[in-house]
């Protein structure tokens, strides 16, 4: 989970500048090797010191741990930052800062707002199955998640991420898809869901969407 794809907005001065100059600061974020030390920590590490452009999680950087990275970035994010929104990205996203502001600028007026393109979908109870969820059986009967921003890009304003950083540790609890955990925490929240076509796939150009990086 990268916060921007930096095919796009670059690195080191490169973000600097975009921070100095439109307010927005974005950052990769990626956790650790699961041989801790090795030669990607090491460079890892090293980009960094030179780049200044990563948040290094305290944990191992796998697709399973997907769900308590996101939750452990909004807590180190809104304690290092103090944003209007954060935003998470996927790393196949292409970024228009411009078109980022212009948007979220349009909801800072809205309190309480969880903005994406909202889903719900099934439910899979086969183990064997590509999107099982261990979990399946506390979505009742249908086997339908709740209303929730799809994975690839969302933005929530700050008043909704304090808490997560506060409870981030120990009463967040996480499911099988970190697009699933983040609206269980912004459901218990009681934040204002907003369905934002310009963040549905549907809407993007070949190879290129509108949004997002980290904050604003």
């Amino acid at each position: 989970m990268d916060l921007c794809s930096c095919r796009n907005l670059g690195s080191g001065e490169t973000l600097k500048k975009m921070e100095k100059e439109k307010g927005v600061v974005s950052r990769f974020v990626i956790g650790r090797s699961a041989d801790r030390g090795d030669s990607l920590d090491r460079s890892i590490d090293d980009e960094n010191r030179q780049t200044n452009d990563f948040i290094i999680l305290d944990q191992v950087e796998a697709p399973g741990e997907l769900p308590k990275k996101v939750k452990m970035f909004f807590s180190l994010a809104a304690d290092k930052w103090d944003a209007d929104f954060y935003a998470k990205v996927n790393d196949d996203v292409y970024v228009n800062i411009d078109a980022l502001g212009a948007t979220l600028s349009s909801h800072l007026d809205k309190p309480r707002v969880y903005i994406g393109c909202m889903k719900s979908g099934q439910v899979f109870s086969e183990p064997s199955h590509k999107w099982y969820e261990p979990d399946w059986w506390k979505f009742g009967d249908k086997k339908s998640y709740f209303r929730h921003a799809s994975g690839e890009i969302y933005a929530v304003i700050k008043q909704e991420v304090d808490p997560i950083s506060l409870n981030c540790r120990s009463l967040l609890r996480t499911y099988a898809h970190d697009d699933v955990s983040a609206g269980s925490w912004f459901i218990g929240l009681n934040v204002k869901h907003v369905d934002e076509g310009k963040f549905c796939c549907s809407s993007w150009s070949t190879g290129l969407s509108l949004f997002l990086p980290f904050s604003i």
